[in-house]
């Protein structure tokens, strides 16, 4: 009888947990920008790195098909977004929750106007493999430097 009384109350723990992780990371992929730079670049030149963190509760980010993308990063001054590819970052087939860091280095940018510089940011989530997107974030401002003004 004592047994069972403890099956019981390891199992109710155990259930417990399972719906305090569920509620500390959804199943909704979370991120969080780190750093992105640098600051002021020169146009064509210079690379940005962006850095962020995420946090998903069924581990299901990422993709296998290298053309299937689930990061999107949008330019300020254009209207569509660019989508880049995120390897699965949890173990395949299973739901467990997941945690880490990311850096992408995004393609050099250019000025698109006509003059000495010009001023964007960019916006930029993630989409899980069950379809939901994660919070939008927005970097501060860059500073893209136009190379026959130096």
């Amino acid at each position: 009888m004592n047994r069972i009384i403890l099956i019981a109350v390891i199992a109710l723990g155990l259930s417990s947990c399972k719906k305090e992780q569920a509620d500390i990371m959804p199943f909704e992929p979370v991120i969080e920008l780190l750093s992105i730079g640098p600051g002021t670049v020169v146009e064509f030149e210079q690379a940005v790195s962006l850095r962020f963190s995420y946090a998903d509760g069924d581990g299901d980010l990422g993709r296998t098909d290298p053309d299937d993308h689930s990061l999107w990063v949008k330019d300020s001054r254009l209207d569509a977004p660019d989508g880049y590819h995120i390897i699965p970052l949890g173990p395949p087939d299973t739901e467990v929750p997941i945690q880490g860091e990311l850096v992408v280095e995004l393609s050099p940018l250019f000025v698109i106007g006509n003059g000495a510089q010009e001023v964007m940011t960019y916006s930029f989530h993630i989409v899980d493999r069950a379809g939901n997107k994660s919070n939008e974030l927005v970097s501060p401002p860059i500073t893209i430097l136009a190379q026959d003004t130096l």
